[in-house]
């Protein structure tokens, strides 16, 4: 199993990124999503999931509006399209799955919200 996001990036406050996480090593279309992200000094946050068939997404309240989680299975890739990023977004995002009971992760990609 192999999860590998990128896009990351800096980015002033106000702008907009997209995260891509491109899995492979097993059978995308059928397991449950998620992205994560750590800022500095803090804990590890779920911040959006996305059903097997991306019918069904949910979505951290402090970035509800904002953020859009899809995937397309064709690509075994999810995304996370961020737009009005503000300062307190900046973190390591990752990717995460979690198959037979064992926990996934990407290596993540730094997001850097500043001016």
């Amino acid at each position: 199993v192999q999860l590998v996001e990128s896009g990351g990036g800096l980015v002033q406050p106000g702008g907009s990124l997209r995260l891509s996480c491109a899995a492979s090593g097993f059978t995308f279309s059928i397991y449950y999503m998620r992205w994560y992200r750590q800022a500095p000094g803090k804990e590890r946050e779920l911040v959006a999931g996305i059903n097997n068939l991306g019918g069904v997404t949910n979505y951290a309240d402090s970035v509800k509006g904002r953020f859009t989680i899809s995937r397309d299975n064709a690509k075994n890739t999810v995304y996370l399209q961020m737009n009005t990023l503000k300062p307190e977004d900046t973190a390591v995002y990752y990717c995460y799955t979690r198959i037979t009971g064992v926990d996934y992760w990407g290596k993540g990609t730094l997001v850097t919200v500043s001016s």
